[in-house]
C-alpha cells in the first residue's frame, strides 16, 4: 500500500528476460498507482456491513428461507470482493502494459512472464477455478493482453532491448543459490559467464578442483570481462592463492573501477598481505556504496584493530551488529567503544554511531 515492491530472487531465476521482469514489475506498480489495496479496504467495509445486515434479516425471518438468505448474503459479499479483486488485476494488466511501452520494453514481455507462471503452476500441480480466484485465469489474461498488443504499432511491439545484464544477474543467482543439479543444466555453454557460473556452483559444493578448472576456462574465454575476473579473484582469495587473486581483482578494477565487490576482496587481499592502511582506505571506499553491509564493517574493524585503532575498530563492530540486528552485541561494542574515546575525531565518530543506535532501538521496540 505504501508503494514498495519487493522482488524475490526466485522470480529472476525463473524468468528468461529483463522484459519479463519489467512486465511483472509494471503490473505491481499499476496496483500502487491505481490505489487498489486502499480501495479494496474501503469496499470491504461497505460489503461486510451490507452482508451483515442481510444476514441479520435472514435470521430474523427464521425458517429455511431465512437461513438461505443469511447464507446467500455472506456468499454474495465474498463474491463481490472476489469480483473487485479480479477487476483490479485486469486493470493492473492494462495499466502495466502502458508503463512497459513508455519504458521502451517490448510489451510481449508481460505475456511471456504470465506464460512462465502458467508453466510453473502446471508443474506444481496447483489449479484454482477462475470463479474462486482473486486473479483472473492466466490463460484469460494471456489472451486479453495478446489481443491488445496485436493492435499496437510494430515500432512499439518490436522494441529492441539489451538482455545481457539480466542474464548475468540470473547466472549469479543460479550459481549461488540454485539447486546444484538444476544449475548444472544451465551452465553448459562454452562462454565465460556460463563457465564462471559453473565455477561458483562447484566452489559452493566444495568441489575445488572442478571449480578451479571452470574459473580457468572462464578467464580464458572472457579475459576482459570484469565480472568473470572479479569472481575468479574472489574464488582464488578464498582458497589462499593471493597472487592470482590480486592479479584478477586488479584487472577487474581497471575495467570497472566502481565494482565495490572487487574492491572489497582486493582489501581482504591487502589485509592478508599485511598492508592494512591500503586495505582500510579501500574498505572506506566500499562503504560509500554499501554503508549498511555488516561484513564490510567487520573487515574494516579487523584492519583497524591490527593498526592499533581500537576505538574505531569497536565503532565498526557496533555498526556490523546494528546492521545484523544483534541488539546485545551492538550494546556491548558501543560500550567498549565509549570507554576508548579520546580524540575529537573519535568523539565525533562515536556520536554518529550513538545517534544511529538510538534510531535502531526505536525500530526494534516497534
Amino acid at each position: 500500500p505504501g508503494g514498495y515492491v519487493y522482488v524475490l530472487t526466485g522470480l529472476i531465476m525463473h524468468l528468461d528476460s529483463e522484459a519479463e521482469l519489467v512486465g511483472v514489475l509494471s503490473h505491481e506498480l499499476a496496483h500502487v498507482t491505481q490505489r487498489h489495496v486502499a480501495t479494496r479496504l474501503e469496499r470491504a467495509q461497505y460489503t461486510t456491513f451490507a452482508s451483515l445486515l442481510l444476514a441479520i434479516a435472514g435470521v430474523a425471518l427464521g425458517g429455511s428461507g431465512g437461513g438461505a438468505l443469511a447464507v446467500g448474503a455472506m456468499g454474495a459479499g465474498q463474491s463481490a470482493m472476489l469480483n473487485y479483486s479480479r477487476m483490479d488485476e485486469s486493470e493492473a494488466d492494462q495499466i502495466g502494459l502502458q508503463y512497459m511501452c513508455k519504458a521502451k520494453y517490448p510489451p510481449m514481455g508481460m505475456v511471456d512472464a504470465f506464460k512462465q507462471l502458467r508453466k510453473k503452476s502446471r508443474m506444481s500441480g496447483i489449479s484454482i477455478p477462475t470463479y474462486l480466484s482473486t486473479h483472473p485465469a492466466i490463460g484469460d489474461r494471456i489472451a486479453s493482453l495478446t489481443a491488445r498488443i496485436h493492435h499496437l504499432s510494430s515500432t512499439i511491439r518490436d522494441q529492441p532491448f539489451d538482455n545481457t545484464r539480466f542474464l548475468r544477474v540470473r547466472t549469479l543467482l543460479w550459481a549461488r543459490y540454485g539447486d546444484i543439479d538444476a544449475a548444472k543444466h544451465r551452465f553448459t555453454q562454452k562462454n565465460g559467464i556460463s563457465q564462471m557460473g559453473l565455477g561458483i556452483m562447484y566452489a559452493r559444493n566444495n568441489n575445488i578442483p572442478k571449480a578451479k578448472e571452470a574459473f580457468s576456462n572462464a578467464v580464458h574465454l572472457s579475459p576482459n570481462d570484469a565480472l568473470v575476473l572479479r569472481e575468479a579473484g574472489a574464488f582464488h582469495f578464498r582458497k589462499g592463492d593471493l597472487s592470482l587473486s590480486r592479479t584478477y581483482l586488479s584487472q577487474a578494477l581497471r575495467i570497472n573501477p566502481r565494482d565495490y565487490m572487487a574492491s572489497y576482496y582486493s582489501a581482504l587481499v591487502l589485509n592478508t598481505e599485511g598492508r592494512q592502511q591500503e586495505a582500510i582506505s579501500k574498505l572506506h571506499e566500499v562503504l560509500r556504496f554499501v554503508p549498511n553491509e555488516a561484513d564490510v564493517h567487520i573487515a574494516l574493524a579487523k584492519c583497524l584493530n591490527e593498526t592499533g585503532k581500537r576505538c574505531e575498530a569497536y565503532i565498526h563492530m557496533a555498526y556490523s551488529a546494528i546492521y545484523s540486528g544483534s541488539k546485545e552485541k551492538a550494546k556491548q561494542y558501543l560500550n567498549q567503544a565509549k570507554q576508548l574515546v579520546k580524540t575529537s575525531a573519535e568523539t565525533k565518530a562515536f556520536k554518529r554511531l550513538e545517534s544511529l543506535h538510538e534510531e535502531y532501538l526505536k525500530l526494534w521496540k516497534r
